[in-house]
Formats: C-alpha cells, structure tokens, sequence
C-alpha cells in the first residue's frame, strides 16, 4: 500500500478513535462538552499541519507544481498549526471563527499563488 495513503488512513482513523475515546469520557463524567469540541477539532488542526508538511516532499516533474506544492504545503502547515493552537488555548468563539479564518486564509493564498503561476506561464 502507498506510504502516502497509510499516513492519511492512519489519521483519518486515529481521529475517529480520539472522538470516540473523548465522547466516552464526556459520558462517564470526566471531560465536559467543551473539552470533548477541543480535543477533536486541535487533532483536526494537526491533521492540516501533517498533510501540509508532507506536501512539498512529494515529487511532481514540473517546476511550477513543485513551486505550488511548497507554497501550499506552508499556507496548510501554518493554518493548521494556527488552527489546533487556537482550539487549545482561545475562548471557544475565537477558536471557532479564528480558526476557520486562518484554514480559509490558507486555502486563499493557495488558490491565488496557483492562479498567479497560471497567468505568469500562460504569458
């Protein structure tokens, strides 16, 4: 099987195994609600930071998409860690909407560095 495809399965499947674990924990009385929110949405911000960091160390043959990769693979890096720092330390209001900002600003400086390799090729 893909290097690649065992990370993301092993992520996909240790997130589903910490919400259950939290979601029990809540049940038997030892987490509240809030905790329970914390503990999977910082995972989820980690998973971004992963997939972000493996990003750029996968060979493609062009030198834009090389170029796009490592850019990407830093906006996603730096929102994701963004992201599970503010699910663990801010109110959950500014966790909520600070961190959906910052995957949203990671994506759009993604998008608007492929789009600017597009139009600078494309000239």
């Amino acid at each position: 099987m893909n290097k690649e495809l065992v990370g993301s399965l092993a992520w996909g499947g240790g997130i589903l195994v910490l919400a259950l674990i939290a979601s029990f924990a809540r049940q038997q009385g030892y987490i509240d609600q809030d905790t329970t929110t914390r503990i999977v949405l910082g995972a989820t911000g980690l998973m971004i930071a992963w997939f972000g960091n493996r990003m750029p160390k996968i060979f493609v043959p062009g030198a834009g998409a090389r170029q796009a990769r490592r850019v990407a693979g830093w906006s996603l890096a730096l929102s994701g860690l963004v992201y599970a720092a503010l699910w663990a330390f801010a109110p959950f209001q500014v966790a909520l909407i600070g961190g959906c900002g910052a995957v949203i600003a990671g994506m759009v400086v993604t998008f608007g560095y492929c789009f600017s390799l597009r139009s600078r090729l494309a000239a």
